[in-house]
Order: structure tokens, then sequence, then C-alpha cells
């Protein structure tokens, strides 16, 4: 009767059971007179001065007999000469696992146990026919279910040393355990699939946010080497992979598939550094400083003052295909008017004074006159506009003409998707669902989890 199992080690390929083992022979030299239901219970000290089998385990690498507090163990005897002996036992035994279909797999623990000497012609085993192999009600496994015992009886040939066989009479029994997929659902093929989708995000993302898409193909890549490290954790280095390592690989080369998409995608795009946001029929971009220097309609504001320090302002369309010079003068070159007070101090003179004096147009006829202009931020005048400096002054040559129309207000358009992310949007997600269905259905049906269809 087994009592308890476990733990079953995959990386050692061994179990545990706790179990009573229970051997009965009849030997007539110890039958005595009375009632058929009488019985008598001997001392376990008898079993010392009394015939009893040399029984072992063919498989069994470590087990012991339970002592505390007393040696488990009791000794029947019956009416007619049959011997009842029990005892308690931790049998360790090896089980050679096939791992192909792990974690969906079911394992096949065999506990082979007969004579150690004597031979089939001195000792037969047989399972009792009414009590084989009984399992505890109360017996639950953590990382399997024990579905089926089949027992039998063996008969195991020997060739011994001098070249005679010899039979030797065994008893098998085969523990058939299933093993539990939930833990492994939650911690490895959950976090497989996750981190596939999380994968898909970049399909979403702007192909110009390069960082954005090798950022994220890079962490899903590391992460899913941890988790196909420690997955591994806890098992054989066998020469096969396992049903766990396919996935594992599946999903890392969805992840790994990805990346190389956007590298496809990053050569076919158009501009190597991005795309235009708005509409192709405006010359200006997103700055407002580059906007600035670019209005088509462009104004020349320059002020003049009277004797009686009145300013007058004369507005002028400016013309760029008539060939003007615009003189800066820095403010350093300028001479700003001050007064004396009484005192040896100075003071600002009360007459006006405007930066304006500082700018001035040099028309084509006459070198020497100048007249006070607004600044050249005011002028519309772009720096690409600026052929020299030399000095103090600056020398700003216009550019050719350009018609004044109405500026129009700027319409933005979305940025240019490439039909490769399109494509993947919809490729990806089904190829990795159609893989899956048959990933499932296949190692499902092998390992009789399901039936297979049966196709008359």
């Amino acid at each position: 009767m087994v009592r308890s199992m476990g733990p079953i080690s995959e990386v050692d390929m061994t179990y545990s059971m706790d179990c009573y083992f229970r051997q009965s022979w009849v030997d007539k030299r110890l039958a005595f007179p009375g009632d058929d239901k009488d019985t008598l219970a001997l001392s376990i000290s008898m079993l010392a001065r009394i015939w009893k089998p040399d029984t072992y385990f063919y498989n069994g690498k470590q087990s012991y007999l339970h002592t505390i507090t007393t040696p488990n163990k009791f000794v029947r005897l019956y009416k007619n000469g049959r011997v009842l002996y029990s005892s308690r036992l931790t049998i360790k035994a090896g089980c050679p696992m096939n791992l192909e279909d792990f974690p969906m797999d079911i394992q096949r623990c065999p506990l082979k146990f007969g004579s150690f000497g004597y031979t089939s012609r001195d000792v037969l085993y047989r399972w009792n026919s009414a009590r084989q192999v009984a399992i505890a009600e109360d017996m639950k496994l953590s990382q399997f279910d024990l579905i089926a015992t089949p027992a039998g009886n063996h008969t195991d040939t020997i060739i011994n040393s001098d070249k005679k066989t010899a039979e030797y009479s065994m008893l098998l029994v085969s523990f058939h355990l299933q093993r539990h997929m939930g833990n492994f659902l939650i911690q490895v093929y959950g976090p497989c699939v996750l981190l596939v989708v999380l994968s898909w995000v970049s399909f979403w993302l702007n192909r110009e946010a390069t960082a954005d898409r090798v950022s994220l193909g890079i962490t899903t890549v590391l992460t899913m080497t941890f988790l196909g490290l420690e997955a591994r954790t806890d098992l054989p280095k066998v020469p096969y992979p396992t049903a766990l390592d396919f996935f594992v690989f599946l999903s890392f080369a969805f992840i790994f598939a990805t990346i190389i998409q956007f590298a496809v995608v990053h050569y076919f795009t158009k501009y190597g550094s991005g795309e235009c946001y708005f509409s192709s029929d405006l010359s200006s971009d997103s700055s407002s400083d580059e906007e600035d220097w670019n209005q088509e309609g462009r104004r020349i504001i320059t002020e003049a003052t009277n004797g009686q320090g009145d300013v007058t302002r004369r507005y002028q369309n400016y013309s760029c295909g008539e060939s003007q010079l615009i003189e800066v003068i820095p403010l350093s070159a300028c001479s700003i008017p001050m007064a004396t007070s009484s005192g040896g101090g100075s003071r600002r003179s009360s007459q006006p004074w405007s930066p304006l004096q500082c700018l001035g147009r040099r028309t084509a006829g006459n070198d020497d006159e100048h007249v006070p202009v607004v600044p050249t931020m005011a002028l519309g005048l772009g720096p690409s506009s600026v052929s020299s400096i030399s000095g103090p002054r600056m020398s700003i040559q216009q550019g050719p003409r350009i018609h004044r129309r109405r500026r129009k207000k700027r319409t933005p358009r979305f940025n240019s998707v490439s039909k490769i992310d399109r494509a993947s949007r919809v490729v990806f997600p089904l190829l990795f669902l159609t893989i899956n269905l048959f990933y499932w259905y296949s190692y499902l049906s092998r390992t009789e989890r399901i039936q297979p269809l049966n196709v008359s």
C-alpha cells in the first residue's frame, strides 16, 4: 500500500515513495492446530529464527526501514502455516524519463523487486490477486497525477560467471504519472506570449522612432533569453529539445523577427532622418524662427525723426528683385547722446534716442546716405541671406523677388506608415496563432491528454 509519493526529480531521474511492503508465504513447518480464524502475532525477534525471502529492489537507489520509535514491522502466523510479514519502507528508485514532451509528458516509473539469491526453481513471486497495489485515498502529488498502477509478474534471465543462465522470479509495478501544467503556464508560457505581443507594439510606432523600436526589441530579446534559461534550471541537460524548448525558441524567433522587420522597414524608409509632418506646399518647417525668416510678404518699416523729435514712419513694400544692400551697424559703433550734470556726473540726454539710428539702408545711387530702419529681424531676412561680415558692419544681400500672397495656415497631416508595418500587424499575430494551434494540438494528442480525431 502506497501512502505517499515524492519528491520526483527530473535532474536525478528518481522518485521516492512511502509504503507498507507486505509479503506472505506458506511454511508448513509453522502450522498449528486451532480455528481457521486463529492467528498468532509474533515478535519481530522471531524473524531471525524463521525462514523469510531475501527480497530486494532491482532499481532501488536508497531505501530504508523506519525505526522510530521502534522498527515499523510485524509478523503474523496463521493456522495453515502462512506467514504475513509487513514493514514500512521509504523507497527511492530510479525512473528513466523521456522528456521530449515536457511539460505535457506522462512518465512511467517502474519498481522491480524479487529474490536476491533464490532462482525461480526455489522461490516464485506472485501478486495477490485480491490486493495488488493499493493507493491511499488521501494521497496527493504536487507536480503529478497518479493515473494508473499496472502490475505484473516477470521473469528475469541472468547469465552467471560460468556462462550458465539462471532465471529469477520478480514482480513489476509501474506508476504512470501525468504532469501538472498549471505551474508552467503561469511561469513560462504566459510570460512568453506576453513578451511576443509586447514586441508587436513596435509595429504601431513611427518608423522614424529608431531608438524606441530598437530599445523595445532588445529589451524583449534579453527578457526572453533570461526566461528561457530560467525554465531549464530544474531540467537535466538532455541531448534532445523538449516541448518547452520548442515554445521558448518559437517565442524568441518571433521577437527576433520583429527586430529584423524594423531593419527592413528602416532600410526602405524614404528619408533616412525622418519624414515631413506637414503639407508639401509649405516651405516652412516646424521652427518658428525659420518661419519668421522665410515670410513671403515683407515690409520695410523706416522711421525718421524731424527736428522736433517727432517720428515719421514710412511703410515700403520690400522688393527682392531690386539689388539693395542693408547695412547693420553694431551698438558698439553707435554714439548715445549723454548730458553732463552740474555736479560732474553724467545723465542721459532728454533728446529721444532709438536703436533704429544704428541701422541704415544704403541705396545704389548714394553710398553715404543712410536711412534709419528697423533691426534685421523685423525685415524678415533669414540667416541664409547674410553674404559677408566685415569689421563692425554687416552687409546683407537680398534674394530674388517673391510675389506677395496671403500666408497660408499650416495644415498638419499624419506621418506616413510603412506598408511593411501595416502588413506585419496582421501577418505576425495570425502566424503566431496558427503555429500555436498546431503546437498544442500535436503535443496534447501525442501525450494522450486529448484523443486524436478519428477520420473515417
